[in-house]
């Protein structure tokens, strides 16, 4: 067992093939510019400027599509950039080693107390599956009249290669870019993870191992989650969720302090424009931030001497957008006037609205 090989399907194929893609044409690169350089340093090289390229993105053009909210589209850009901006740091370069001012990457390390791992907090609040959906339609770039529907599990496991066969990439990308995620809230778990079917045979409730991985490694009931990041308990049932005040009600026997963290995020309004709750967001910006701050890669050792100036021009200069349009230039008309690429793209097939 290697690799992706229990969780493997369509969308995780296509953004690795997409990024080993990167990988190479960052590789060809370097080459170019260092030709007296051996195979192993142009492969760590590109490694490390796809992987900062991916970091990038992630921070600057992913978390403001899930969290849509102009505060937020703000912060995460000065999280890279810097108070001053993508355009006086590309002018300039860093102005000081203050993150707020300059960004985190190239500022010091800091550990901020306790060597960095991904904290049991963090991974509860990062529980998303419901932004997954049950059911797929591919579309084809090329062809209006193109179009195949497919259950999760029709291009999961060992349906994966067969359905980019029989899609091709670009269409399942773009397929992939017409589509709406599910809404993280109460009732929209993804039924085909209720019985999920491995290629080795065991079937899982993904449901019901989230709750009960949170509760055996102790994690805090949702109130006392909150309560612990200093926001207010919740006193009732109606007042997390007044839709399934009665039905949550029921299961807990009427104690709003026994719900389970992940149910009370997902029963929770989020705040206007956020995909998730407000509590989770707590955990998720604190460690959006610190997987940057404490890894060296990002911060003392951002520099020219480790990463290239080729390489740091490669990560500024390129998000999401190019990345995609580099190896499949056919998703240019996809991707027209679109600002952000993690959201919706244009159906090619109908007419520009002005």
């Amino acid at each position: 067992m290697t690799g992706f090989n229990n969780n493997w399907w369509a969308g995780l194929s296509v953004l690795h093939t997409l990024f080993v893609r990167e990988h190479n044409a960052i590789c060809d690169r370097l080459c170019d510019v260092y030709p007296t350089w051996n195979d192993e340093r142009v492969f760590q090289t590109a490694r490390l400027i796809n992987a900062a390229l991916i970091a990038k993105i992630h921070t600057t053009e992913w978390t403001p599509a899930i969290l849509g909210h102009p505060a937020l589209q703000i912060g995460m850009n000065a999280n890279w950039w810097g108070a001053f901006g993508e355009r006086i740091y590309t002018l300039l370069g860093r102005v000081s080693d203050s993150e707020e001012l300059s960004g985190i990457p190239g500022s010091p390390v800091d550990h901020h107390g306790a060597p960095y791992a991904m904290t049991e907090e963090f991974t509860s609040v990062y529980r998303l599956h419901p932004l997954i959906p049950d059911d797929y339609r591919f579309q084809s770039l090329s062809d209006p009249e193109f179009s195949r529907y497919k259950t999760f599990m029709d291009i999961q496991g060992n349906g994966t290669r067969p359905l980019i066969r029989e899609i091709g990439v670009e269409n399942v990308l773009y397929s992939f870019g017409l589509a709406h995620p599910g809404a993280i809230a109460l009732g929209n778990y993804p039924r085909f993870l209720q019985t999920f079917h491995r290629i080795d045979g065991e079937i899982l409730d993904v449901a019901t191992i989230d709750i009960m991985r949170d509760r055996e490694r102790g994690v805090p009931r949702y109130n006392d989650f909150r309560a612990m990041v200093r926001l207010p308990r919740v006193k009732t049932f109606k007042a997390l969720n007044a839709e399934w005040a009665k039905p949550l009600a029921d299961l807990y026997r009427g104690d709003i302090d026994r719900v389970d963290l992940m149910v009370g995020l997902f029963a929770e309004c989020p705040p206007q424009g956020f995909g998730f709750s407000d509590t989770a967001f707590r955990i998720f910006i604190l460690m959006a931030s610190r997987r940057l701050k404490s890894d060296r890669f990002f911060t003392t050792d951002y520099r020219p001497e480790v990463y290239t100036p080729l390489g740091l021009n490669w990560i500024n200069e390129n998000g999401m957008k190019s990345v995609l349009l580099r190896h499949y230039p056919s998703l240019a008309p996809a991707l027209q006037h679109v600002a952000n690429p993690f959201a919706p793209w244009r159906n090619v097939h109908e007419p520009i609205s002005l």
